[in-house]
């Protein structure tokens, strides 16, 4: 009898056994350090308005440029996996990257490389996040479909 409330309690799982995906490429998931799930850890930013009121439509203006390059090299480097700003909102919420490193420290570092972060236009605020491994080669395809470079 116990034998078979054992069994009985088992069979629930027995349909969630986990699959072999088919379409698994070994070789791209361990280019790009995904688990058996395909997923991996980055750091979450997000970029919220800063202390700084002062600084004028100049400043400001060559403070973005210095964003949008640092934006770009760290894109280039595989260190930056997505970024972009948010609409207008009531949180002051300003913009988000996704950092392609695995703690809050490593992309600290990466975060002070931006001039209006360092200018305090910007302040950083981060988490660690687990997401799909694919998510690094998002910078890769939208090369392919931007018909202007920013």
């Amino acid at each position: 009898m116990k034998k078979i409330i054992f069994l009985l309690l088992l069979f629930p799982f027995i349909g969630f056994a986990q699959e072999t995906n088919p379409e698994f490429d070994e070789k791209l998931a361990k280019s790009l350090n995904a688990d058996d799930y395909g997923m991996k850890t980055y750091v979450f930013c997000i970029l919220k308005t800063g202390s700084n009121t002062t600084a004028t439509k100049e400043e400001k203006a060559k403070l973005f440029e210095g964003h949008m390059a640092n934006i770009n090299k760290l894109a280039a480097e595989g260190k930056l996996v997505v970024a972009g700003p948010f609409m207008k909102n009531d949180r002051n919420y300003r913009g988000v990257f996704v950092f392609n490193v695995s703690t809050i420290e490593e992309a600290n570092a990466l975060v002070e490389s931006d001039p209006a972060v360092k200018a305090k236009i910007f302040e950083a605020e981060m988490t660690i996040w687990y997401c799909s491994a694919a998510l690094q080669q998002v910078n890769q395809l939208h090369n392919k479909v931007a018909k202007k470079k920013m």
